[in-house]
């Protein structure tokens, strides 16, 4: 079985991660920051060493801005609506996921201007084209690192300049970049950073987080949900101090034992070595798919201007077809349609029937890559 599914879900996860997360489950397994006796504490230290993971990997220099979620998409709807009110102003692509579309399609129901900017063909924004879309009420540009569609990866170091100069806030969607390609809040003038545990950082499902720059004002920045938190407990006031403030609820602590093994794990293979992995594996199937009569492939096709997800199309075959075709006939386990992102279609000419979509990963191998390719080109020439 070949699994080139990375951009919904890494597989396989390095070993240490279930081991991590075993060794919480049969030796602790008690609730953080809700008990004082010993295996309490150490949850409590296991969710602050996680911070500083993090805070470490994407250079924020205060671990206790490190708020987790249960996914980048709750990091997204808790930056949105925790910001935005009506009469504001706010920017994104044309490449963007629901994740980030549907809130602020909701929003600007309720009175948030959206202005969303068309990237080229090849899924790429022009930084040049934010600065004519600026108005006299924006406060916020809010983008994706990198596209689940075609991988482009975005001009984010322009973008962010540009959001500082204007006194804007820079929201990034890292869900397809961070664990593979690095990123440095402070360098990038990021101000709120979402990311999931479960694609390229390696960790398991029900994983992520939203850093919390200092540019952040957390009396006016809303929590999405409320409840306890184990802090302040004799109040019945949400607490007003991070994280706190925005994690409401036990948190899941195994999960977050796993994402910490994770990190961990990237630290030590090295985040250019899986990079540089990717784009081996990346460059292999452009040049075999872009062979292939019939055969049409979306995005930069230059593997080191995206990340290690390739979209295309089979002529006389419908992606569902191919999918189909590719698990039943091939033993390759692939996505296809519009992969929750018809934005993204709309822009590189796809919609609404979508593509074919593989997401390899770091342990995929050249071999696989091979195969996938001869089995894209028999069932171009069926």
């Amino acid at each position: 079985m070949i699994y080139f599914d990375n951009a919904a879900t890494s597989w396989p996860k390095p070993q240490c991660v279930s081991a991590a997360m075993a060794a919480f489950m049969q030796r602790t397994g008690a609730s953080p920051g809700r008990s004082a006796h010993r295996r309490a504490v150490d949850c409590g230290r296991l969710l602050y060493e996680t911070r500083e993971a993090v805070s470490s990997f994407f250079h924020s220099p205060d671990p206790l801005r490190v708020v987790f979620t249960a996914n980048v998409t709750e990091s997204l709807n808790l930056s949105l609506h925790g910001i935005l009110r009506p009469g504001h102003h706010v920017i994104t692509s044309s490449m963007e996921h629901n994740s980030m579309m549907r809130p602020l399609r909701i929003l600007e129901r309720n009175g948030v201007e959206l202005s969303v900017i068309r990237c080229s063909p090849q899924g790429l924004l022009d930084p040049d084209d934010i600065v004519p879309a600026l108005r006299k009420n924006t406060v916020m540009i809010a983008l994706n690192h990198a596209s689940n569609v075609t991988g482009t990866i975005q001009p984010i170091a322009e973008t962010g300049k540009i959001a500082r100069e204007h006194d804007l806030l820079f929201l990034l969607d890292t869900a397809q970049s961070a664990g593979v390609i690095a990123v440095d809040m402070e360098e990038a003038c990021i101000d709120l950073l979402g990311f999931t545990g479960h694609k390229s950082l390696f960790g398991p499902p029900g994983t992520g987080g939203l850093i919390v720059g200092e540019r952040i004002n957390e009396k006016t920045f809303l929590p999405l949900k409320t409840g306890g938190t184990g802090s302040r407990s004799e109040l019945e006031e949400q607490p007003d101090f991070l994280p706190d403030r925005y994690e409401s609820g036990t948190p899941n602590t195994v999960g977050i034992a796993g994402l910490l093994a994770a990190l961990q794990w990237i630290e030590e293979t090295g985040i250019n070595t899986i990079r540089e992995h990717e784009i081996m594996l990346t460059r292999r199937l452009l040049d075999g798919l872009q062979a292939v009569p019939g055969v049409t492939v979306y995005g930069s096709s230059d593997a080191e201007k995206q990340t290690a997800t390739v979209s295309f199309t089979v002529n006389k075959t419908s992606p569902s077809d191919a999918g189909l075709l590719l698990d039943d006939k091939h033993d390759i386990l692939c996505r296809v349609g519009l992969h929750c992102s018809p934005s993204s279609h709309k822009t590189i000419g796809t919609f609404p029937e979508g593509t074919v979509r593989f997401g390899l990963g770091y342990f995929n191998t050249p071999e696989e890559v091979e195969k996938a390719i001869a089995a894209v080109e028999q069932i171009a020439g069926r």
